[in-house]
């Protein structure tokens, strides 16, 4: 097991109550920015085109749906405001994962519902090392997490025997 460092009580009140860094804000606020224009101009496109083929409307739809859940998670970052102890890398990589393998599977069936689509399946391979990012990004996050939770339970036992 990892040898976990003595902090003192007075470092981890500190750590607990610390803000996000300005360079984390700054990071998750582009993230909001960025994901909301997209999903802006994807609405947009999706309301002025009438005609477009379901396919084109499902795609808009997730789009657009994938748009507004990483603005909501860039607004819950923001309004916590505290340094959130790895959580969030879970959620957001735990979001990765499933984005990217909406992306694979959705370049898979349409590859497969006309086979004339080679550039479908070009799109589904560059999707898996998506993916396969996403679950590296997945497996680092969760041991992050739960070496932090260890450390936790290490403290708090330390704290109980101070008591």
């Amino acid at each position: 097991m990892n040898e976990v460092p003595a902090v003192s009580v007075q470092e981890m009140q500190r750590l607990l109550s610390a803000e996000l860094s300005l360079r984390s804000r700054v990071g998750y606020t582009a993230l909001l920015l960025l994901a909301l224009a997209m999903t802006i101009v994807v609405a947009s496109l999706w309301l002025t085109e009438p005609t477009l083929v379901p396919r084109t409307q499902i795609a808009f739809a997730v789009m657009i749906a994938i748009g507004l859940s990483w603005v909501a998670y860039a607004v819950w970052v923001l309004a916590r405001r505290r340094v959130l102890l790895a959580g969030h890398r879970v959620l957001s990589a735990r979001m990765a994962v499933v984005f990217s393998a909406l992306f694979v599977i959705g370049f898979v069936a349409i590859g497969l519902s006309d086979h004339e689509q080679r550039a479908a399946f070009t799109a589904a391979g560059l999707g898996v090392f998506m993916l396969a990012a996403a679950v590296g990004l997945l497996i680092r996050a969760r041991r992050q997490f739960a070496r932090l939770l260890e450390r936790r339970r290490v403290l708090e036992l330390e704290l109980g025997r101070m008591s």
